[in-house]
């Protein structure tokens, strides 16, 4: 009879554990495969950032550069005008992410710790930035820092409304109000974040005098740093390759979107300082500038993100978004 039990026992464990084993397989198999869907485009476009014009219609080379070369990175930093391009957008995404940071904090602590008229009609309105593509907006966006004004303000005092365009003033302007890119979901992160954290802090503050402010500033503030170090990375990763706002507010002044767009222009250009012949550059030549130029534009992203990391983790899994 114990014979009997033991081996049952036995062949239940060897089973739960054979199961776990083929879940474990199939686990890492999915893995395995979402990671190399996410991160085989980016090693595509960094093997051919390193390959000649030759190997682009040489029928053997596939992945690995026969004819290895770094004029494509010379040509395009100097197409790019990468150097003034990289300063700028740091400046441009850095002022917005912070920005977005500050004014989203406040707004989303509003949302959840105070009771307020219409809380859940403009609440409604905060989940409705999510669900409304920026495209619909643009020509309004456009006509009204194109003839920008206050209360008839400017008209009164220059005669005439200002326009805004070729500044960076919309970009500053829409994320002081909490109206810019993506901060309907940084409002909503936060509020679910601060609506995670325990009261019996704000009331242990309250008790100990500390206005609503001050209880703000010193209890929730650092409490909420690895959210948001998460919301000003999500700020400053979309700033930096939003080519929406930036073709549409900016022209000529060169941040690292508009210089990626009009690299192809700027190859031309410059083709025959490496060699080309300027009668004919084939459009697989002006896609591998492209692929050059989208790599130089993730490296300061990589960099970032590397520094940031495990900030960047905890606050993902304590936003409320996640389990």
């Amino acid at each position: 009879m114990k014979t009997i039990l033991k081996t049952g026992t036995t062949h239940r464990f060897t089973s739960a554990k054979l199961g776990r084993l083929l879940w474990s397989i199939v686990r890492g198999v999915i893995i395995i495969g979402i990671c190399f869907t996410i991160l085989q485009p980016i090693f595509v476009k960094l093997s051919v950032s390193f390959m000649s014009e030759r190997d682009l219609f040489d029928s053997a080379v596939k992945y690995i550069p026969k004819h290895f070369t770094l004029n494509n990175y010379k040509l395009a930093l100097k197409g790019m005008d990468y150097w003034r391009s990289l300063i700028r957008t740091l400046l441009l995404s850095g002022g917005v992410a912070l920005l977005q940071l500050c004014s989203c904090m406040l707004v989303a602590y509003g949302f959840a710790r105070f009771r307020f008229p219409f809380k859940k009609l403009l609440f409604g309105c905060v989940i409705l930035m999510l669900i409304v593509p920026p495209q619909i907006i643009m020509l309004p966006l456009f006509m009204h820092f194109r003839f920008f004004d206050i209360f008839g303000i400017f008209k009164a005092i220059k005669g005439a409304p200002v326009s805004l365009l070729e500044t960076y003033w919309p970009f500053i302007i829409q994320a002081a109000t909490c109206t810019g890119f993506k901060n309907g979901l940084f409002i909503y992160m936060l509020r679910q974040f601060f609506k995670g954290m325990p009261r019996e802090l704000e009331e242990a503050a309250f008790m100990d005098g500390c206005t609503k402010l001050r209880t703000f500033t010193r209890i929730i503030v650092p409490s909420s740093v690895p959210m948001m170090v998460t919301i000003f990375l999500f700020g400053f990763v979309w700033q930096w390759m939003d080519s929406f706002y930036t073709s549409l507010y900016l022209k000529d002044i060169n941040v690292i979107p508009v210089a990626l767009s009009s690299l192809g222009a700027s190859v031309y250009n410059e083709y025959s300082n490496f060699g080309g012949s300027m009668n004919f550059i084939s459009p697989g030549y002006l896609s591998m500038m492209n692929n050059t130029g989208t790599i130089l534009a993730m490296v300061p992203l990589i960099i970032l993100y590397i520094i940031c990391q495990r900030y960047f983790v905890e606050g993902i899994e304590r936003s409320g978004i996640v389990g």
